[in-house]
Parts: C-alpha cells; structure tokens; sequence
C-alpha cells in the first residue's frame, strides 16, 4: 500500500483536496439554506440537481475527453466548480443553488473519471486492487475532514464557501503537474437493461434502492440534522459517522463477502442496515442514537454497493463484466436522483424522521427481496462461482467501477490459470 501511495501520491493529494471540497459543499448548502428560510422541497431539489448533472456527466465527459484531451476536460471542469462553490453565497436563491449544483454534480463526475482514468492508467495488474483500495479510503478521509472544517467554520458567513473553493483550484496543480499522458480513452457500451435484469435481478433492485440510500446520505443529512435541531458540530459529528464506518466495514464486510455465499451476506447487512435507521427512526431525539444509526447505515449501505457490484459479476459471463458495470450504475444513478426528493416529501408529510423511514424502507426491500431471489435461484456451488471482492465506494464514478472490473477480471484468470493442469 506504501508503494502505491508513493508511486501516485500528488495524484492522491489531488483527489483528497477535491473530496474535501465536494464534501464541504454538500454539508454546507443543507445548513446554510435551512439558515436563509429555504423549504424542505426545496433543499431536496438542490440536493437532488447534483446527480441529475452526475448522470448526464457520466455519459458525456468520456466524448468530451475523446474530442479535446484529459488535461484540457480536466482544467475546465475545475475551473467551473471552483467558480460555482464561490457563487453559492451571492446567489442565495434555490433556482441558483439547482443550477449550481447540476453544474457542480457534472463536473465533479467528469473530474473523477479524468483522474480515475489517470490512477488506471498508473496502476499495474499486482497493485490495481490496492491503488482502488488507497483511492477509496482518500474519498472517505477527504470527506470526513470535510466535516470538521465546517464543524469550526461560520455557517452564515463566506469564508466557508470560499474555502472548498481554494482547496479544488489547489486540487488539480499536483494532479496536472504529475500525471502522464493517457492513452487512447474508451468506456464500455452499457449492458441493455433487461439483459442485466435477467442476469442479476437482485444486483438491479438492489443497486436501485442503494442509489436513494446513498443520494439520501450524502445530499439530504444535513438537512435532517438542521431540522432536528442538531448544531452544527453535532451534524458534521453525524455525517463523519456515516463515511468512517463506511470505511472500517469495508473491508471486514468483504472478507465475509469471499467466504460464504454472498447473496445470504447481502440479505443480512441489507437488514441490519434497515434496522439500525428504524432505531432512529422509533427513538429520536438521542443524538447517540442518531449517530449509531448513521454509522449503521452508512457502514452497510456503501459496503452493500460494492457487495452488489461483485454479485453481478458471480452472474455474468467474463466478457459481459464490463459493460454490465456501466448498466448498474445508470440504475443507480437514476434512483439517486429521486432519492432526496422522496426524503424531502416524506419529512414535509411525516416529520423530519421521514429522512430514517425512507432509508429503513429502501435497505429492509432489498432483504426481503435477497430473500425471495433464493427461492427463486438456488446457489449450492457459490464457491466455485464467486469472484474476489473489490472495495469501491457509491461516491465514485464510472472509471472506478471499471477499474474494479479489471481487478475481478484478473482474479477470475488467476483461477483459471490455477485450475489448469501443470
């Protein structure tokens, strides 16, 4: 893990200063506009715009990178978000914040898979899975610290818009100075929906309820946090709990996930995923509680994601991993638009508990529906038919994933080449 660290470390420095500021951006607009008056739908709209731009993104970046270059798509994005993150507070107005965050969603996806592109491109088939293992624990931690610098910061004032705006410009100086020219870029055909559907039902509805989970987690908790009377230092406590037991499960989640049959591990986390919201959700008020429950969710959710992700592959054939990635993601990224929009009406109609209900309600359907899938399709032989599992984070985009396809691929040759008589 040293090595690769420094073997691509300004590359990581990059993308810690880049996570940073998304994740200030994000904490920041849900206290602020509940500051300024804003409505709950209407915060769920702004939330909502940044995976609308996030999809779109996910399907035009790759051309605009073929057209003009990776350094080029790369310096204009950052330039974007950096003005955008500045603009937020002289245009205190939700249409603007919309606008923004459509902007801001767009371009951050581009960023990442311009630098994802970049860390593929510097990795080697022995480091691949470490290199996407270090990247993924950089998103976390940048985003973590996000939440202690708003933690000490002035919420109604400029200085804490002004600051994820610094660190993105910084951001792309060691990314541009140190990384190598790209080769040719390609991004796989998406599988067609249906195919995958009938490849892997549970991976589709599982990764389409995990798309409102993970849209209600990074858009919508501080909006919860502010309408539950949480201070601000409680709130960035609460959202760091989610992202470090994201990180911690990880990896103990996907030492399970290769020894025993995955489609049982997902049923499992996916309900005690949903249990621990409805503890929230039935005892509020605690913020003990509230930050146990967050941890709960966020350490089963984002491990479920890639959970998912690797149960897919358990059901395709080598040649189909690849393009079927960029299928589970639409589906993912589709729901993560609805996601905040629904949260926002339930805690209009309900309370500000709708936030817990609607992620209980997501996490508990993809149990029940694990459940049902093993009375559909049995699995006696899950040993031979599994792959390796691949830490990726929900946060990261369509590059990454296929990084992590690259990683299965080259384990399921491993085995191949092991089964082979010498």
């Amino acid at each position: 893990m040293i090595q690769v660290f420094t073997g691509s470390w300004a590359l990581f420095l990059g993308m810690f200063l880049l996570m940073v500021g998304n994740g200030l951006q994000g904490t920041l607009l849900g206290l602020r506009g509940d500051m300024e008056g804003f409505s709950t739908l209407s915060l769920s709209i702004v939330m909502s715009a940044y995976f609308l731009g996030f999809l779109f993104s996910s399907r035009f970046t790759p051309e605009l990178i073929r057209r003009v270059g990776h350094v080029r798509v790369f310096a204009a994005l950052g330039s974007l978000v950096s003005a955008v993150l500045i603009s937020y507070p002289i245009l205190v107005e939700p249409w603007a914040w919309a606008i923004g965050r459509v902007i801001i969603g767009f371009c951050f996806c581009g960023v990442y898979i311009t630098a994802e592109s970049w860390l593929n491109d510097a990795s080697s088939n022995e480091n691949r899975g470490k290199s996407l293992s270090l990247y993924m624990i950089v998103q976390m931690a940048g985003i973590v610290f996000a939440q202690w610098i708003v933690s000490r910061g002035d919420v109604s004032g400029y200085v804490l818009f002004i600051i994820p705006s610094i660190l993105v410009s910084l951001a792309f100086a060691p990314v541009l100075l140190s990384a190598r020219p790209m080769p040719a870029f390609e991004t796989a055909k998406p599988m067609k929906i249906k195919d995958l559907i009938a490849a892997s039902p549970l991976a589709c509805v599982g990764m389409f309820m995990l798309g409102g989970v993970f849209s209600a987690q990074f858009g919508m908790s501080a909006v919860y946090g502010s309408r539950a009377g949480l201070t601000v230092g409680e709130i960035s406590l609460f959202v760091s709990a989610i992202y470090v037991s994201a990180l911690v499960l990880q990896y103990p989640i996907g030492w399970l996930s290769d020894r025993m049959d995955r489609r049982v591990l997902i049923v499992w986390v996916s309900l005690i995923g949903g249990t621990g919201s409805l503890l929230a959700f039935f005892l509020p008020g605690n913020l003990y509680i509230i930050v146990a429950s967050g941890a709960i969710v966020g350490g089963t959710s984002n491990p479920l994601y890639a959970l998912l992700l690797a149960y897919a592959n358990d059901r395709l054939d080598r040649e189909d991993m690849a393009s079927a990635s960029g299928g589970l993601l639409f589906i993912n990224g589709v729901a993560a638009i609805a996601g905040p929009l629904i949260v926002g009406v339930m805690m209009d109609a309900i309370g500000v508990n709708g936030f817990w209900l609607f992620m209980s309600l997501l996490m508990l359907a993809v149990g029940v529906y694990g459940m049902y899938r093993a009375t559909q399709r049995t699995s006696t032989d899950w040993e031979d038919e599994q792959s390796s599992y691949v830490p990726v984070s929900a946060a990261s985009s369509t590059v990454a994933v296929e990084l992590a396809q690259e990683v299965y691929l080259e384990g399921v040759e491993d085995d191949e080449q092991a089964d082979q008589p010498s």
